[in-house]
């Protein structure tokens, strides 16, 4: 492996996954040593050339010798490519550059809902632009995902709960969005696409949490153990849910309507249907 060096990344220092990834081509050698720097500290230094506003979507990389900057994508295959030559010549495929591309910006306009730092928004703070485009794909995307994997869960269930299919779980999923995106429409407008980027990633994380149990029901049969584990799952994501209101700076009764719609639901699958 071959070390890029005279090379710094400038990383959002607020992202988590930014910050675990950066790390990573430091640790393995992909970049040397000073290969990286933070993007508020960076941002107090004279670097010429250097677009910020573009850096807060598009993650900066400076060469040292000449002063040139890449960003996003070009960065980021600029590292890989030195380390691994052989991938070079997939890189420089126009399908495939494209095909990145859009992955690289759906990720990272949505990094601050996938992986939120302390706070919102901070002075200075790399905080990505607004993408709606991207917001509505990801929501979109964690609502499909977590539809398909509670239909395979509900059947765990059965017969303490009645059988589910997709439509059942996909309408549960895309009521919460409105229920709760009304509510926060009302209560401060501005941040409703936030939230919700936020909650539905709470809602992939709780079925992402359900997945191991599709192993352990094929050595234990017992639907109070996979119902207990899912309210287990339902706690973290309560506390994970209040955790992010925080963050956001709204009224802690969103987290209990929240809660309220998931009893409503609760009340009409066991009594209604």
């Amino acid at each position: 492996m071959k070390t890029l060096t005279d090379h710094t990344i400038i990383y959002d220092d607020e992202c988590p996954m930014c910050k675990v990834y950066t790390k990573a081509f430091v640790n393995t050698g992909m970049l040397d040593k000073n290969g990286r720097e933070a993007y508020t500290y960076a941002l107090q230094e004279p670097i010429a050339n250097i677009d910020w506003n573009r850096a807060r979507n598009e993650i900066a990389m400076i060469n040292k010798k000449d002063g040139t900057i890449t960003y996003g994508v070009e960065s980021l295959l600029a590292i890989v490519g030195h380390s691994f030559p052989i991938f070079q010549p997939l890189f420089r495929f126009g399908l495939f550059k494209f095909l990145v591309r859009r992955l690289y910006f759906f990720i990272s306009y949505n990094r601050k809902v996938v992986a939120p730092g302390k706070a919102f928004e901070g002075c200075d703070a790399c905080t990505p632009d607004m993408n709606y485009s991207y917001r509505w794909a990801y929501i979109i995307f964690a609502w499909l995902i977590t539809s398909l994997i509670l239909v395979s869960y509900s059947k765990l269930a059965i017969p303490l709960f009645p059988e589910s299919g997709f439509a059942r779980e996909f309408i549960v999923c895309g009521g919460q969005i409105i229920f709760q995106g009304a509510i926060v429409l009302l209560v401060r407008k501005e941040r409703a696409i936030h939230y919700l980027g936020n909650v539905m990633t709470i809602s992939l994380g709780g079925a992402l949490l359900l997945c191991p149990m599709f192993l352990v029901a094929r050595f234990i049969d017992s639907n109070l153990l996979f119902v207990g584990y899912f309210m287990m799952v339902v706690a973290c994501m309560l506390a994970e849910h209040l955790r992010r209101v925080k963050i956001l700076a709204l009224p802690w009764y969103i987290s209990g309507t929240w809660l309220l719609y998931r009893f409503m639901v609760l009340y009409v699958i066991l009594y209604l249907l």
